[in-house]
């Protein structure tokens, strides 16, 4: 042996004490008194065990007057050690001794020696691996380097053989105590020495690298231990794995498993499981199947696989591939299980074949399979989105029976379920259910929230709004989001923005659907600066607007007849990266037809060309209805003919414009074709299509066609409004068939539509036209009792009427009561009261309907 008393050339380190030896070795240990430092102790080295009384349990180096170290130095004790460096037992109760004396200071050579020493004999390895735990644990001043480098030489100086395995054990130390940095440190020193660190002990540095998410340090790790060839084994590549699909890279986790495998890397059957996961997530599943297949041809094909790669097929709709998945599992002897079962059931409603789906939970009973939450979980949104809520709350009901309590999931879906199906009191008495047994959450009150503010029940939802705060539960953003949109939707602006105050002031904040729910109430009430108040603090709230709220912008000002600001803030917002859709191009150019000005809505149909956007059949039905607008039925029906080469089929609004436009020039012939063919393409006309045919015939003269349609109407289904019946009601007076007049005016009422000031003006013209003077007069008191105010024409027709039969105190007195009611007459006015008579006798005339 080399002189074992020479200086170390590494500068010594003192180490802490430990707080508990005895714990440090496994083997049994001997109780001691402790040492006096007073007492005196022989200069002897005490004697050495023998190799049969290693764990014998007795003291090593017993207690007495005339045996005890007195030598508490650095090179004494590693001259001690060393004397029984064949005894690792005996040396380290005797390192426990002398640590305890007084005076005693651990160095790091001290500490190697008695490592290399326990590394000796098999059986006291896991006493030198607890040391090192004990030792890392304590955060201690060496580096790693120090430790490895004392190790070496300390093995030089003393003549032990170098063990790769106690720096395994240093590197595995650091890894529980969560020093990872420590870890990569030491591994890293001990490949730069050239000592090769046991598989096992680097995989579980990844595996700490990994579970801290410090994935790239993990990769570089990985690349160091191939670059240096150490090799990987099964477990690196599922750590490897694992690592990128916490990053959601399932292409690389397989490119890890495909490179092992092409290096002859024995994988099992976890590393085949894992990829097999990532693919399904990519997803690939021709590839899973394949590897399924290899592992099929191994022999290890775990059920779980299976139960992955169903679920997988199911989600990307490939139903077929999942059922033969099924009986490939079955074949190989795997039971159905309920997590495959529930996956197949899902398969089935997604594609619409819920009865598949409960055929299959009834063999599973019968199989003696139990569904679980999650089984009817799936089976009731499948109802539900199928149309089949009773099913769907049957099967609640049967889950309650079963004693599986329903999660907020099941409620939620059936609650929806109910208000689609207009089910209120079901979803009442579902609801109160929830909140009384406590599953109810905020997303449970919002779904009812949301259905009510939807429909403008502000009342309804402000008092369950109550109920949810009263109840502890906090509203979310979706919560403020809806009551926001209640108030808008009833044009109650100033409550809307007091809850978005509120909102502010709870801490909530605010989204940018909150913004654009505000700013398209803002413009629906005609309140453009508002609007743009609002705009401008989304944008100081560091909110970008989303194409929603870009479109709400250009639509609320075209709406607000500010088409050409439309049209600048569009140029703004391109200009900031916004890229405009149809629906925006179709916004302005329907805004500038709406002004009449037809060349600049051409104009931003020609740019909406050149930005790469094809015209669809909304631009194309605005179009037609703006040249109809300004009787340019050529250029309509040149529209009409792009569109069609487009290969794009005109819609009934479309068709209404075109039959409206001939009917105002009173083409007939062409209307009726028109209309023909819209019902040739399958389209039904609307009340609309058939005013404007109607009102076609009537300006024609033809009133039978025109009751005709009307007949049609009715036979369709198609409901009459208030001008297809004024426009009957003239053409009928007109032609002096009164009766059948009176007849539409009592279906009008017993229809309940209420005539207007156009309507009255029709009646009240027609009727003194035909000499039915007082019958006029009997719908002027029906308009008073309605408190609505005649207009000058229909004053001017009974005065007309009044002076014709001579009764100018009532025609004088209709003049005062026309002065009293806040109306200004006017030149026909005057000139009855004077001369007697109106202008032409042609007073018939004066009323439209058109």
């Amino acid at each position: 042996m080399r002189s074992s008393l020479t200086s170390s050339p590494i500068r010594p380190f003192i180490i802490r004490p430990f707080k508990n030896t005895k714990s440090i070795c496994s083997q049994p240990q001997s109780s001691e008194k402790p040492i006096s430092s007073e007492s005196p102790v022989s200069e002897n080295f005490p004697e050495k065990i023998t190799s049969g009384s290693h764990f014998a349990g007795n003291p090593i180096f017993p207690e007495s007057n005339t045996f005890r170290p007195t030598d508490l130095s650095q090179t004494s004790v590693i001259s001690s050690l060393l004397s029984c460096r064949n005894e690792p037992v005996s040396a380290f109760e005797y390192f426990k001794r002398v640590e305890r004396r007084r005076g005693f200071l651990k160095s790091l050579d001290t500490f190697c020696v008695l490592l290399h020493i326990l590394m000796k004999d098999r059986e006291s390895h896991r006493c030198a691996s607890n040391l090192l735990n004990h030792y890392v644990s304590g955060g201690s001043e060496p580096t790693s380097a120090a430790i490895i480098d004392h190790l070496i030489e300390s093995a030089k100086r003393f003549d032990f053989d170098l063990d790769s395995r106690v720096f395994s054990y240093l590197l595995r130390s650091y890894v529980r105590a969560d020093r990872i940095n420590d870890a990569v440190e030491c591994c890293n020193g001990m490949i730069e020495r050239d000592i090769i660190p046991l598989l096992r002990s680097m995989n579980s540095v990844l595996k700490a690298l990994v579970r801290r998410n410090l994935i790239d340090e993990a990769k570089e790790f990985y690349n160091k231990m191939n670059l240096k060839g150490l090799g990987v084994d099964s477990v690196t590549i599922r750590v490897m794995m694992r690592a990128c699909l916490k990053e959601d890279t399932t292409e690389e986790a397989e490119k890890y498993f495909r490179d092992a495998k092409a290096l002859g890397v024995k994988l099992d059957a976890r590393a085949y499981r894992m990829v097999i996961h990532a693919l399904c997530r990519k997803p690939n599943l021709k590839v899973a199947c394949g590897l399924v297949k290899e592992m099929r041809d191994m022999g290890r094909v775990p059920s779980g696989v299976y139960t992955n790669l169903i679920g997988a097929c199911v989600k990307h709709g490939n139903l077929t591939e999942a059922f033969r998945l099924k009986d490939e599992m079955m074949s190989c002897g795997k039971p159905m299980n309920v997590v495959v079962a529930t996956s197949l059931m899902k398969g089935y409603y997604k594609q619409g074949d819920l009865s598949s789906a409960l055929e299959l939970l009834d063999k599973i009973k019968e199989d003696g399979l139990s569904p679980n939450r999650v089984t009817f979980a799936v089976l009731i949104e499948g109802c539900c989105t199928n149309g089949k809520v009773e099913k769907g709350y049957e099967l609640y009901t049967q889950m309650k029976q079963m004693g599986i309590k329903p999660s907020v999931f099941i409620v939620n879906s059936l609650l929806c379920g109910f208000l689609k199906a207009q089910l209120l009191e079901e979803a009442y008495k579902l609801f109160d259910e929830a909140v009384d047994s406590g599953i109810a959450n905020v997303f449970t009150y919002n779904d009812l929230l949301a259905w009510l503010c939807k429909r403008g029940k502000v009342s309804e939802a402000c008092n369950l709004w109550q109920k949810m705060v009263s109840s502890g539960v906090r509203p979310s953003v979706v919560s403020y989001n809806n009551m926001i949109l209640a108030h808008c939707t009833v044009k109650n602006m100033d409550e809307a923005y007091s809850v978005f105050s509120e909102m502010l002031e709870k801490s909530v904040t605010p989204n940018v659907v909150t913004y654009s729910v505000l700013i398209d109430g803002y413009f629906k009430q005609g309140d453009a600066e508002r609007a743009f108040d609002v705009l401008d603090q989304m944008e100081n709230a560091k909110i970008s607007p989303t194409d929603y709220t870009s479109n709400i912008i250009i639509n609320g000002l075209c709406k607000a007849g500010r088409t050409s600001v439309a049209w600048d803030k569009l140029k703004q917002m391109v200009e900031k990266g916004f890229i405009p859709k149809c629906l925006t191009y179709n916004s302005i150019i329907d805004g500038f037809v709406k002004e009449d000005d037809i060349n600049s809505a051409l104009t931003v149909y020609r740019e909406m060309h050149e930005s790469g956007l094809s015209p669809n059949v909304v631009t194309y039905t605005i179009l037609i209805n703006g040249f109809c607008r300004k009787n340019e039925i050529d250029l309509a029906l040149k529209v009409r003919n792009e569109m069609m080469n487009e290969g794009l089929q005109l819609d009934a609004t479309a068709y209404s414009s075109l039959i409206n436009g001939f009917c105002r020039r009173r083409d007939m012939e062409s209307a009726c074709k028109l209309f023909a063919e819209l019902l040739e393409v399958g389209l039904s006309p609307n009340t609309v299509v058939y005013n404007s045919m109607i009102n076609g015939f009537r300006n024609l003269g033809n009133m039978e066609a025109a009751l005709d349609m009307h007949r049609k109407m009715i036979n369709d289904g198609i409901p009459c409004d208030l001008q297809t019946y004024t426009t009957l009601i003239a053409g009928l007076l007109e032609e002096g068939k009164l009766l059948t007049a009176s007849n539409l005016y009592s279906e009008m009422l017993s229809k309940g539509i209420e005539p207007d000031i156009i309507t009255y003006t029709v009646l009240i013209n027609g009727l003194y036209g035909k000499g039915q003077l007082e019958n006029a007069r009997k719908i002027f008191d029906e308009m008073n009792r309605k408190c609505l105010t005649p207009n000058v024409f229909i004053f001017n027709t009974l005065i007309a009427g009044y002076f014709k039969e001579g009764n100018l105190q009532e025609a004088f007195r209709l003049h005062n009561e026309m002065l009293d009611k806040g109306l200004v007459p006017d030149d026909t006015t005057y000139d009855i009261l004077v001369n007697g008579k109106v202008k032409g006798e042609k007073s018939v005339s004066g009323a439209s309907v058109s």
